[in-house]
């Protein structure tokens, strides 16, 4: 096939240090082009990929001090994907929504994989207009506030096997990595680790929109927590798999139904079980007693922490590569790629009558997840 993968400008592909999105952007990339596809990515120009890059702007725009405005860049994108679109056999949005009018004026089939929060409130007007978009979700939890959306499949995110190093053996420190943002709830991480006794290591990015919740709610309680709480900010790479693959147990202590967390897959993947609380994905990725425990309060945390050493790590490993690897995540791609250009293909042929109800961006019977 002829794919274009089409990532946000925010982060590199991959990101250097923290960013999700663009990181899953690039592992499958690079898994489809190793499974034989022809693949164009459009992404920041300081992105790496063995795929063809078509760059929308030098740099990432959230590592660019001279970018005041982030939307003139993504609008050139835009410019760009589909001055080529009659290349592609099949064009794979993770950006929002800027190319709804545009996808629906040109022929070449699209998909859109939302990679974030769906806020009702903001995006019933507009999936009213755009009902036929075809749409993956990351997990079934993401698209419960709007079902009668076009739902293609829930595409669970997947890892490359041999990004993580699996350890067996586990180290006795807690480890949190995210966001500084009230949602992220690093403050129950902390007070998770002053209950049980045991060391907590912060690794989290604190953003501009954050610093004020960072300055008056989280700095005071690690100023208070010195002798036991490890804040390293940012980390990537290397230091980045030592770090979990060294974990007693990762604590991911949401607040909000975030739509996938991909540290909890990295956490699999190195064979440290998972304390999270019941939000968001969190029971479609973790197998309660098992790979981690899924809890609901601070009490049921705590006696959480108490049981880790009963899991397997052998059991979160084995998880991650049944579930949640990189070849996983892109067949399932395939397969939606596949029914969206067939169906393109009929519409074309005449086989699709315009008044069937049949439109060329609907695909077949919406799959609940194929991962």
């Amino acid at each position: 096939m002829r794919i274009a993968q089409v990532a946000p400008l925010y982060e590199s592909v991959p990101p250097k240090l923290y960013g999700g999105t663009e990181r899953v952007v690039s592992y499958l990339t690079e898994e489809l082009v190793r499974l034989g596809h022809d693949v164009t990515l459009f992404a920041s120009g300081d992105s790496e990929t063995t795929a063809r890059l078509v760059p929308a702007c030098p740099r990432a725009l959230w590592r660019d001090p001279n970018c005041r405005e982030t939307l003139p860049h993504h609008v050139r994108l835009m410019e760009l994907v589909f001055h080529e679109a009659r290349k592609f056999d099949v064009i794979h949005f993770h950006g929002d929504y800027l190319h709804f009018p545009l996808l629906r004026r040109h022929a070449t089939p699209g998909v859109t994989t939302l990679h974030g929060r769906v806020h009702l409130h903001d995006l019933q007007p507009l999936f009213d207009e755009f009902r036929k978009t075809p749409l993956v979700s990351i997990s079934d939890s993401q698209r419960r506030p709007l079902p009668e959306a076009n739902w293609q499949a829930t595409v669970y995110h997947g890892l490359p096997r041999d990004l993580h190093t699996f350890r067996q053996g586990a180290g006795d420190y807690l480890l949190f990595i995210g966001r500084i943002s009230p949602e992220k709830r690093l403050d129950r991480a902390i007070e998770i680790a002053r209950r049980t006794g045991r060391q907590l290591k912060a690794a989290a990015k604190i953003y501009d929109e954050d610093r004020a919740y960072y300055q008056n709610s989280i700095e005071p309680i690690l100023s208070d927590s010195k002798s036991f709480v490890e804040f390293i900010g940012e980390v990537g790479g290397e230091d980045k798999d030592q770090l979990i693959g060294n974990a007693y147990a990762l604590v991911f202590p949401i607040d909000w139904p975030e739509p996938f967390g991909l540290v909890m897959i990295e956490a699999l993947a190195c064979g440290t079980p998972v304390i999270a609380w019941d939000n968001g994905s969190v029971p479609e990725v973790l197998t309660d007693a098992e790979t981690g425990f899924v809890v609901d309060t601070m009490d049921e945390a705590v006696k959480a922490v108490g049981r880790v050493a009963r899991l397997s790590r052998h059991a979160c490993r084995r998880a991650f590569e049944q579930r949640f690897d990189a070849t996983r995540m892109a067949q399932n791609y395939v397969e939606v790629y596949s029914r969206l250009i067939e169906t393109a293909g009929r519409h074309r042929s005449g086989l699709i009558r315009p008044d069937s109800g049949e439109s060329d961006m609907t695909v077949w019977p919406t799959l609940a997840h194929i991962s």
